[in-house]
């Protein structure tokens, strides 16, 4: 049986570049940025760090308000010589005494460097040297050649040498002379770009995204946020003391302590700590909040995936004065810092295991800020008047109005504002279903609070040992869903659940909700939770009578700030949507590869339409529709014919029937992180971003003339054919699987006048007895690098010249 398709296909694919092939083996990635935020109004240089991003072209930031623009690459630094060493440790000083000209101090004159240490003997010609003999046995010997110029170092710490100020060359000092040998390199983060951000004085303060546009393709987002505070960069070595005299000059007045509000930035080294010296006054209330897990939240190659910091006060005679390492769940340590007498303060900050390297980026702000330590309740029913009490520090105890308007069910975030300082995010739920609120006291069975299903309570656990009990009337047969929302919404409480009938006897329960697939990928919606704390039950009643919900902490802590919403109702199937990569690269005209992850609630099974919204013209989807039970589905992104060569943010949503009616619901964008060598996780992006790469020749428009999937059988073969218009026989161009469904496999590839014919087979052993799935080919060239005088030939090697649309394909055993 053959399945035909038409592609209107010229011979884009003997003349596509070898450089954009590699760009899907080889992607631009970001590893961190900093300093990893900017205040606003302000023109600051950031340093980009990663792997494969030379030629980076563009900077993409979020929102509006906030531009940046390339201003160099720098190559992976690598060994630096001891010619370089002297070189470099010569312009240093020579920059350093025009600094201490500037000051009127006296210098040492500049010490002249040998001969020998700034040309190295290399041999001029790559010519391999004769082996020696008898007759000539001088002939092994190297040619002598001509003296080379030692090159500087190139790093973003040494751009504008000139106009370093004395602590910053010291911080130079500090990285290039001292224990540098001791520093393992990162591929991953090698790599450097130095960017220049330029922040509107009226940039909405908040988290954004940035992402480089290279030749190559479009790199990952990475966290960088906007303030409103004046900000300063750390400079070694400041290890012990905040500002340390400078060497050998014991005379020069040291940096003033800092003036709050500020935001400090700083990386983390092996066995770094960085130490910050202050002003504070007596009765002052300093909130010291940690970025860093919030920066980057997962780390591959780091356990426990993330930079743990601790902070730590330490007044002038050196003795603790405070002291944290996370708050609550959160692994970014926040202090309130109760100034006990007016006076200088040191903060110091380290990795709690003396970890440390490049990407182990922070941002502390240290202010008499407003932050919010509990909300009650914590979200409202969808359009309804809603009014949460808030409290914390630095903040009388208020109300604040919440949000509740719109059509659907969604998690919010708002702040609030004191005397021009914004406090924490605000964290909360709106929902379809009718709402009231827990009331004491209904710690037993003879004292639960009756319900009426569907409903959500706001509640809390209001002390240690605190349990919550709902009674409410049930049918055998009927099946009860219970969930808490709790942990999502930035409250402490560990929630554990249990359902009991009259009796006492145990029908449900559940302690953490942690919903995963079997390659160890986390699905829940936030993406950035490690420990999946909020509970969730669906059970089937077994007999008509009263049942009891009893909702306690699992670990027996309570109070004011342990609140919850416990959702009890029939079950209402649900879905939500991830789509990964957030970034995509793709050739004007070519298709590119993405996938869609389903996060199937209350028993929803059905099948998921998947399709573009809102998008610019010549843009499509193809094998966008994930069948019912399916938990994620791969398919194509194809782009229009046209070159527009720009970033272009698109949108995409899911349709589908749940009791006869049609529900949609947005694709959300996601990058599938690994944590600590293992856990995987969806972690949530602002936007979904696709480069069109200009080519040299628009790819034509590929599509499938026929819609159906094609129909495989175990242990048979079923033949493929391509019509492909104004192409020859290209035998260096082949096609390949890009990792099929197990047993799957495509052979037999004949380029005939036509275009091209192919098979594709599956195996009686291993295969799945029924499977829709769709196929992505990727299409492969081979070719041969280009020879390099005085080396042998390399051999071929294959390069991804692009993909074909999806294919979509059902396995299904006779």
């Amino acid at each position: 049986m053959y399945r035909v398709w038409t592609y209107s296909v010229v011979c884009w694919l003997l003349t596509a570049s070898a450089a954009w092939g590699q760009a899907e083996q080889r992607s631009p990635h970001i590893g961190y940025v900093y300093p990893a935020g900017g205040q606003a109004g302000k023109e600051i240089l950031v340093t980009v760090g990663g792997q494969y991003l030379r030629g980076a072209v563009e900077v993409h930031i979020t929102g509006e308000g906030v531009q940046g623009e390339v201003v160099q690459h720098f190559p992976p630094l690598g060994f630096i010589n001891r010619e370089q060493r002297e070189l470099l440790r010569e312009r240093l000083e020579e920059v350093r005494n025009k600094r201490l000209d500037e000051l009127n101090l006296p210098h040492s004159p500049p010490r002249p460097m040998r001969e020998q240490a700034i040309r190295r003997n290399r041999n001029p010609t790559n010519e391999n040297p004769p082996p020696p003999n008898k007759e000539n046995p001088a002939a092994g010997r190297q040619k002598k050649a001509a003296p080379e110029e030692v090159k500087m170092p190139q790093h973003p710490l040494l751009y504008d040498l000139d106009a370093k100020t004395l602590r910053e060359l010291t911080n130079i000092v500090s990285y290039f002379m001292i224990g540098r040998d001791r520093r393992q390199q990162n591929r991953q983060i090698a790599e450097t770009v130095l960017v220049r951000i330029t922040l509107d004085s009226d940039a909405t303060p908040g988290n954004r995204e940035l992402r480089l546009r290279t030749r190559t393709g479009l790199t990952n987002p990475i966290i960088f946020q906007v303030g409103t505070t004046p900000e300063i960069c750390e400079l070694e070595s400041n290890d012990k003391e905040a500002y340390p005299p400078l060497p050998n000059l014991p005379d020069l007045p040291r940096p003033q302590a800092l003036r709050l509000p500020v935001v400090l930035n700083g990386q983390i080294m092996p066995g770094d700590m960085d130490r910050f010296r202050f002003n504070a006054r007596q009765g002052q209330r300093l909130v010291i909040e940690t970025h860093a897990r919030s920066l980057i939240p997962y780390l591959a190659d780091a356990v426990p995936g993330w930079f743990q910091a601790t902070v730590a006060i330490y007044d002038m005679q050196g003795r603790e004065a405070a002291f944290a390492d996370d708050y609550r769940f959160n692994p970014d340590p926040v202090l309130a810092f109760d100034v006990p007498e007016t006076g200088e303060y040191e903060l110091e900050i380290r990795d709690a295991i003396y970890r440390g390297r490049e990407d182990f980026v922070y941002r502390i702000s240290m202010d008499e800020k407003p932050f919010i330590t509990q909300v009650f309740p914590l979200g409202g029913q969808q359009g309804a008047e809603t009014v949460a009490a808030i409290s914390g520090w630095n903040m009388p105890e208020t109300k604040i109005p919440l949000n509740t308007s719109g059509s659907r069910a969604t998690i919010r975030q708002t702040v609030y504002q004191n005397e021009g300082r914004l406090s924490n995010a605000i964290v909360y739920a709106v929902d379809d279903v009718m709402e009231n609120t827990e009331k004491e006291v209904n710690n037993t069975p003879e004292d639960a609070q009756a319900v009426i299903l569907p409903m959500i309570i706001n509640g809390r656990i209001g002390s240690i040992g605190d349990v919550d009990v709902f009674r409410f009337r049930g049918r055998a047969g009927e099946k009860v869903v219970a969930e808490v929302m709790a942990r999502r919404l930035n409250s402490p409480l560990d929630s554990v659940l249990r359902l009991t009938n009259a009796q006492g006897d145990v029908v449900a329960w559940n302690d953490d909700h942690s919903p995963k697939d079997e390659g160890f990928l986390f699905k829940d919606t936030t993406g950035l939770l490690t420990h999946h704390a909020d509970s969730y039950f669906m059970a089937e009643l077994p007999a008509d009578g009263d049942y009891y919900i009893y909702l306690a902490d699992a670990q027996e802590q309570g109070g004011d700030a342990f609140a919850y919403r416990l959702h009890i109702a029939p079950p209402q199937p649900d879905f939500a949507l991830r789509v990964t990569p957030s970034s995509l690269s793709v050739r004007t005209g070519g298709t590119t590869a993405f996938e869609v992850h389903v996060l199937r609630k209350d028993g929803f099974n059905s099948e998921i339409a998947i399709d573009l919204i809102n998008s610019p013209p010549g843009f499509s989807v193809q094998g966008g529709l994930i069948p019912a039970g399916c938990d994620r589905m791969r398919m194509t992104l194809t782009a229009p014919q046209r070159n527009i060569n720009r970033l272009v943010s698109l949108e995409l949503e899911g349709r589908a029937r749940i009791q006869d009616k049609t529900i949609i619901r947005p694709v959300m964008p996601a990058d599938d992180s690994m944590q600590a060598f293992l856990y995987r996780h969806l972690s949530p992006a602002q936007e979904w971003i696709v480069a069109v790469e200009r080519a040299g020749r628009p790819l034509p428009r590929m599509e499938l003339v026929e819609t159906t999937p094609i129909c495989l059988h175990p242990g048979e073969t079923t033949p493929v054919h391509i019509n492909v218009r104004g192409f020859g026989n290209t035998p260096d161009v082949q096609l390949e699987l890009d990792n099929p469904p197990t047993g799957v496999s495509l052979h037999n590839l004949t380029w005939v006048k036509e275009g091209v014919t192919f098979d594709l087979s599956v195996t009686k052993d291993g295969a799945p007895t029924i499977l829709t799935e769709n196929l992505i080919v990727r299409i492969i060239r081979e070719m041969t690098p280009p020879a390099r005088e005085g080396r042998s030939s390399l051999p071929k090697r294959k390069v991804l010249v692009g993909v074909l649309p999806a294919i979509p394909i059902q396995i299904v055993t006779r």
